[in-house]
């Protein structure tokens, strides 16, 4: 492979794909240890406490890998998309500015307190720090968003010699895209914290830990996942209505239409076949496709053909229907688990089985959304503004080829080493079979639990 192009975008894919597989978790992972947190404080009951001290671990490394990932992948705009920065960097730079300075400091500053303040400061504090850090992915999360949405539908700028220069923040901010984009980036994290939470106190099911703390954490991301994926799915409507609005190309490829027409179907499976300017193998149904997107049975739907610049189709179709799958598959698991949980308090064992095999469901339907969302746009990299090749800076292939290689070592390396600690953890904190349920305790920070859970940690 000669081409550095095509390998600079592989790269960032790379890196954006394993960065962004942490932040999906500790967006949503830092409100479900604020419920614990508030919910041991409401009732003293120390399963939830038992609950806040083995998933604080698994925020911490996740938050961790977040940050490193994160700062590699930041290199690669003066590495390889010199281009970007030069054209937008009047809007780019301000909001990742927003971001680490709103943001990231408060999580990283009371991450420590959470950590570490179990018998230095009070509960209250320590509740507090919780509340921060929880604040504080959310906000960091709706800043790269809004850098993101604004390079799908940029507003509030004008182009002055080829660059960029803001006009209207408020608009650059609030661009058309951005509300459908956060909400659905939140509610996924949501999901991935939801099934990561399941699955692995599923896994401490299996094994015979039925302590207070794995019941806990099995009911709260089972029902968090049943409540949150009908709602996604609906956001998800929203958000295609408002892609169909914005950049139809994507839509065409995401549903493989071609030729412009009233009453397009919705082709359930198909090879998109670019040199044909067709579906091979192809299985539609009639007219559902304009009902979902136009909400008109005959609506017109605009294909790919009727576009001078389009994305490269079959990973955007591929790619959608793959989230699609993985959202059904969500909704159909947490929905059972939380009949069974209500009815009688336990879940079959097949069904916990699931959930375990479900444990990072999140992550592939998440990755699966960022690849129709980002290669859907192509070959833009700011719509309308700056194209990926333009944006590229002059390394030579060889060098990229070498950097990428080692990147996808040590990604799969960490990658590896991440779960199986999650796993390990797990396995190390299961209590006996026979473990008692937890008895009330008084929420303080001065209390024999406080100094328990600080040493546990």
């Amino acid at each position: 492979m000669d081409d550095p192009l095509l390998l600079a975008r592989i790269q960032f894919a790379a890196n954006i794909s394993f960065h962004i597989l942490f932040p999906t978790i500790t967006i949503a992972l830092g409100w479900v240890l604020l419920f614990f947190k508030l919910r041991f404080n409401r009732t003293g009951n120390a399963a939830w406490m038992d609950a806040y001290k083995f998933w604080v671990k698994i925020f911490a490394l996740s938050f961790a890998l977040g940050v490193v990932s994160g700062i590699t992948m930041s290199f690669q705009f003066g590495t390889n998309w010199p281009g970007f920065m030069n054209t937008v960097g009047n809007i780019a730079g301000p909001l990742l500015a927003y971001e680490i300075l709103t943001a990231f400091f408060l999580e990283a500053g009371f991450l420590g307190i959470m950590l570490f303040g179990w018998n230095r400061v009070s509960n209250r504090v320590h509740t507090l720090a919780t509340v921060l850090v929880a604040v504080g992915t959310t906000i960091s999360a709706f800043w790269i968003l809004v850098l993101n949405s604004w390079m799908q539908t940029p507003a509030g700028f004008e182009m002055r010699d080829g660059v960029a220069h803001a006009t209207d923040w408020w608009a650059i901010v609030f661009n058309p895209s951005m509300p459908y984009r956060l909400t659905h980036m939140l509610l996924a994290s949501g999901l991935t914290a939801a099934f990561l939470v399941a699955g692995i106190s599923a896994f401490h099911w299996l094994r015979r830990d039925r302590s207070p703390g794995v019941m806990a954490g099995l009911r709260t991301g089972v029902f968090l996942a049943a409540a949150l994926i009908p709602v996604q799915i609906f956001v998800g409507d929203m958000h295609g209505l408002n892609t169909l609005e914005h950049q139809p190309a994507k839509i065409a490829a995401m549903e493989g239409i071609w030729e412009t027409r009233k009453g397009a179907p919705m082709v359930v499976f198909g090879l998109p076949d670019e040199a044909t300017k067709s579906n091979r193998f192809e299985i539609a149904i009639p007219n559902i496709a304009s009902f979902y997107l136009t909400h008109d049975w005959q609506g017109e739907v605009r294909g790919l053909n009727s576009f001078e610049h389009r994305p490269p189709v079959a990973p955007v179709f591929f790619a959608f229907r793959i989230m699609v799958g993985i959202g059904l598959l969500m909704l159909a698991t947490s929905w059972l688990a939380a009949w069974q949980l209500h009815r009688s308090g336990e879940v079959h064992r097949h069904v916990a089985r699931v959930l375990v095999a479900m444990t990072f469901a999140g992550w592939i339907a998440t990755l699966s959304g960022w690849y129709v969302t980002e290669i859907g746009r192509q070959p833009w990299l700011v719509t309308g503004i700056l194209t990926a090749k333009q944006a590229a800076s002059g390394v030579a292939a060889p060098m990229i080829a070498s950097t990428l290689i080692g990147y996808l070592l040590v990604y799969a390396g960490l990658l590896a080493a991440y779960v199986a600690t999650i796993f390990y953890l797990a396995r190390k904190s299961a209590a006996p079979a026979d473990h008692s349920p937890a008895e009330p305790v008084r929420a303080g920070g001065a209390t024999a639990a406080g100094k328990a859970v600080a040493a546990a940690l």
